[in-house]
């Protein structure tokens, strides 16, 4: 990846100051569903909202946790992360300090309960590093900081609270993986034999997080842009060894797959596009129902670019809904990827649902929001 492509990847930066705040949230309201072939019924889509957790900043938040309807963080620009214990209607600020990480920008959060949290910041070279928390951000560690000059990490995932992968662009032509066994507090180059070689070009996408993501079973999936199409990558053992294939999801300079999201280990959604058109709708998602093996394009696609993707939680009513995020707005799937309806104009980067049926969404301007209903 250039260091042009990059730059336009992470140009987006706010200045602002963090501060703790017990406001009323605020709603948007639900757009009706878009015309189009297959698309969910108007009562499905129109059934969706996003509502406001103000959180006193204008910091772009790309990193996002959830881990309860209660439990939430976020990181983003200017080293800032922020933590909430109460569904959002307050959040600390549990920055890092004392650790010269003022000015990076933590693209990636993952958190395991409200005291662990482990935090990545992107970048060339040292910019790239992984710091870690265990009580609740009042203090972190550095864990990792990247010395190869090519390096370039945009994402973290973790399979377990102990196991996890932090993907880098590629070095000598392949993807590079760092990996950890004890929760972030220590990382090892993951032998690269295993992967299969990057096309000129080829790089991830720090957007949201969601480039690289885990599954069932030791399964890992990663995904591609800069090159046309984007490229599906998928580990069955922690992502010591890999295949790739071509996806549909249309690639180039700016444009591929941003995010990868699987329900189990069949149903699973790529969604991308081109951040240079964020109004884009072509050839911009696509489904599988068999791990990955093949993708068939959405018959509606979602409205715009979309850098993040997650699957609703909860009830059987809920196993086929998956959401996607972008900069023009939000869109819901109830059909498994197959068919797509905006339901909220407001701009988001990142969105990840928990286990008791929360969903969450971040982005520029300090938004953070909790789904409806």
């Amino acid at each position: 990846m250039t260091t042009r492509a990059r730059s336009l990847v992470i140009a987006i930066a706010c200045a602002a100051t963090v501060a703790l705040v017990t406001q009323p949230v605020s709603s948007y309201a639900a757009k009706p569903a878009d015309a189009g072939r297959h698309l969910p019924s108007a009562a499905e889509a129109t059934a969706y909202g996003w509502t406001l957790s103000p959180t006193g900043t204008t910091e772009r938040f790309r990193g996002l946790a959830p881990v309860s309807h209660d439990v939430a963080w976020v990181s983003g620009t200017n080293g800032t992360v922020l933590r909430t214990t109460d569904g959002g209607a307050t959040w600390a600020d549990v920055r890092p300090r004392g650790l010269g990480t003022e000015a990076l920008q933590f693209r990636d959060i993952e958190a395991f309960d409200a005291q662990r949290a482990v935090i990545l910041s992107i970048g060339e070279g040292e910019d790239s590093r992984i710091l870690v928390t265990d009580d609740g951000g009042a203090t972190w560690a550095e864990s990792f900081r990247n010395t190869e000059p090519t390096a370039f990490y945009d994402c973290i995932a973790f399979s377990s609270p102990q196991r996890g992968l932090a993907m880098s662009d590629p070095v000598a032509g392949r993807f590079r993986l760092v990996e950890t066994s004890d929760g972030g507090h220590s990382w090892s180059l993951v032998d690269a034999s295993g992967m299969p070689d990057a096309l000129p070009g080829e790089f991830g996408f720090a957007a949201s997080g969601t480039c690289l993501s885990t599954g069932v079973g030791g399964r890992t999936y990663l995904a591609s842009g800069g090159v046309d199409p984007g490229r599906f990558f998928t580990s069955s053992d922690h992502g010591r060894t890999w295949t790739v294939a071509d996806s549909p999801v249309a690639g180039g300079p700016s444009a591929g797959i941003f995010s990868v999201s699987f329900r189990d280990a069949r149903r699973g959604v790529i969604v991308g596009g081109d951040f240079a058109a964020p109004s884009g709708a072509v050839d911009n998602a696509a489904w599988t129902d068999d791990g990955g093996a093949t993708w068939t394009t959405s018959t509606t696609n979602p409205s715009g670019y979309r850098s993040g993707s997650a699957w609703v939680s909860g009830t059987a009513r809920t196993a086929r809904t998956v959401l996607a995020v972008g900069p023009s707005g939000s869109d819901v799937s109830t059909d498994g990827g197959r068919s797509w309806s905006t339901f909220d104009a407001g701009s988001f980067d990142s969105v990840e649902c928990t286990d008791d049926g929360a969903c969450w969404a971040s982005g520029e301007q300090g938004r953070v929001a909790l789904l409806t209903p």
